[in-house]
C-alpha cells in the first residue's frame, strides 16, 4: 500500500523520502506568481512574506487532475492507495483527492480525512507509512489512524490574528479588537469537525504558553508518555521556553522542536508557536 498526503502535514522532505510517502503540493499565490510551497524553506518564505507587508498571499489547493495523474502513477503497478489529508474543516484539499479518484476508473484508493493538520496530520502520516511497510492491513491502518485523531492535541498561540483574518478563518472585526488590546489567542483544532476553536486569551506570549502548558496538563496527565512535537514559525527562542514548560508538566518520551511549513504559515505569520501531542503508544508498536 502507498500512502499519499499533502503538505499541510509538515513532513520534512527526509521523512517522506525515507517512508515512501507521495506528497501533493499546495500553492502559495504571491502577486503574480504562484510557488509550490515545498520551494520554499521556512526562512525563505518569511522573509518574503514581510517584504510584501502589508499584502499577505494566498492558498491553493492541489486540483483534482493533480490528484488523479498522483493515483495514476501509484496505483499503476497495482498498488492500493491510502490518501491522508488536511481536515476537510479547513481546506477543500480533500474534496480535489475525492475528485481525483472518481476520475479513475480501476484505481484502489482509500481517502483519510485527518481531521487535523500540521503535525497532528503528521503523525497519522507516519503511522499510516510505518504500518504499511509492517504489512498491516488497510483496515488495521484506518484503525490506527483513527485512534491517533482522537488521542493527538494541536494547540498554539499567535502574535497577530492578522494572518488568520485575511484568509477567513475568523472575523476582521475580532481581529481588529484582538490587535487594539494587544490580545494573543490560544487556538486548538477541534477533533469533532476540524475546525479551530478558541481556547483562551492572554496579554502577552508567556501568558498563552502557559494556558497552553495547563492545557496538554490537564488533558494527558503525568503518567502517559507523550511524542511533543513543538512548532514555531520564526519563534525559536519561545519554542525553546516552551519546551522547557513542556517538559516540568507531561511525561513526555520523545520532544522534537519543528517548524511551521510556509503553506501553514500564510495563514499565523512567523509568530506562531505551538505543540502537537500524542500518546507513545500508538506510535511505536508497527513492527510487534
Amino acid at each position: 500500500m502507498r500512502i499519499l498526503t499533502d503538505s499541510a502535514a509538515d513532513l520534512s522532505p527526509e521523512e517522506a523520502e525515507s517512508l515512501g510517502v507521495t506528497v501533493a503540493p499546495l500553492f502559495i499565490q504571491f502577486p503574480g506568481q504562484e510557488v509550490d510551497s515545498k520551494d520554499l524553506t521556512p526562512d525563505e518564505f518569511y522573509d518574503r512574506l514581510r517584504s510584501m507587508a502589508p499584502k499577505i498571499p494566498t492558498t491553493a489547493q492541489p486540483s483534482a487532475g493533480i490528484f488523479a495523474d498522483l493515483y495514476q502513477k501509484l496505483t499503476e503497478a497495482g498498488e492500493k492507495v491510502l490518501s491522508i489529508h488536511i481536515s476537510s474543516g479547513l481546506s477543500g484539499t480533500i474534496q480535489s483527492a475525492r475528485m481525483g479518484a472518481q476520475a479513475l476508473l480501476n484505481a484502489d484508493v482509500t481517502i483519510f480525512d485527518s481531521m487535523t493538520l500540521s503535525g497532528a496530520q503528521r503523525f497519522q502520516v507516519m503511522a499510516a507509512a510505518l504500518a504499511a511497510k509492517a504489512g498491516w492491513a488497510k483496515e488495521a491502518i484506518l484503525e490506527r489512524l483513527e485512534r491517533i485523531r482522537e488521542s493527538t492535541e494541536v494547540i498554539y498561540t499567535l502574535e497577530t490574528l492578522e494572518y488568520l483574518a485575511h484568509g477567513g478563518r475568523i472575523g476582521r472585526v475580532q481581529a481588529l479588537a484582538g490587535s487594539i488590546l494587544k490580545i494573543k489567542p490560544v487556538i486548538r483544532v477541534d477533533r469533532e469537525d476540524g475546525k479551530y476553536s478558541t481556547v483562551t486569551k492572554g496579554r502577552t506570549l508567556k501568558a498563552t504558553m502557559g494556558a497552553m502548558t495547563d492545557h496538554l496538563a490537564n488533558m494527558y496527565g503525568t503518567v502517559e508518555p507523550l511524542w511533543v512535537s513543538v512548532m514555531h514559525g520564526q519563534l525559536s527562542e519561545k519554542a525553546d521556553e516552551f519546551s522547557s514548560m513542556l517538559g516540568e508538566r507531561l511525561n513526555i518520551s520523545k520532544l522534537e522542536v519543528l517548524r511551521i511549513s510556509p503553506i501553514l504559515g500564510v495563514h499565523t505569520g512567523p509568530g506562531i508557536v505551538g505543540a502537537t501531542v500524542t500518546p507513545m503508544r500508538l506510535m511505536e508498536d508497527f513492527n510487534s
